[in-house]
């Protein structure tokens, strides 16, 4: 077993080998901003709180979108199904083709979500904290519907890959 040791064993690209050793889920974010919708994948959402309902993401600091994204009144979050790989690599590519092909559903207030996810969040920003190169989102839920099927799966990003999950 490989030990941490000094400052020196925490450079990025040492961290992130080892961050990726935890497996996460992955989710859409989106909105509609200035009649387009606006969006990305992200794989560091995570429930916070029941009273008030509350999840996050983290977003880099250097993110394009967040920008704009961050100006919508609501925004959707979407949990990924495991089926959904090609989905997360588009949501993490061009600007111009993100949701090219995908069936979406937009709220009155500007929510997006993805007709075939697992989950589906109606949200509002709450709070952002700075933390180092990113900002953790506190987003307020609004609403939250699932597909009620129990035989689907999230998909799982771990290792810098994109997976399912496999039942022990």
């Amino acid at each position: 077993m490989t030990a941490l040791r000094t400052n020196q064993d925490l450079d990025p690209r040492r961290l992130r080998e080892v961050f990726g050793i935890f497996p996460s889920g992955v989710v859409a974010v989106a909105a509609v901003v200035d009649g387009l919708p606006v969006g990305l994948a992200a794989s560091s959402f995570t429930s916070v709180s029941l009273d008030p309902p509350l999840v996050s993401f983290s977003i880099a600091n250097a993110s394009k979108t967040w920008p704009d994204l961050r100006r919508a009144g609501h925004v959707g979050v979407t949990i990924l199904a495991d089926h959904h790989s090609g989905v997360a690599r588009q949501l993490a590519g061009a600007v111009d083709r993100r949701f090219d092909g995908l069936a979406l559903t937009a709220t009155t207030d500007g929510a997006v979500t993805l007709d075939d996810g697992l989950a589906h969040f109606d949200t509002t920003i709450h709070q952002e904290v700075i933390a180092g190169d990113h900002t953790i989102v506190l987003l307020r839920l609004h609403s939250a519907r699932h597909d009620g099927q129990p035989s689907s799966s999230p998909l799982v990003f771990h290792r810098s890959r994109f997976g399912r999950l496999h039942a022990g």
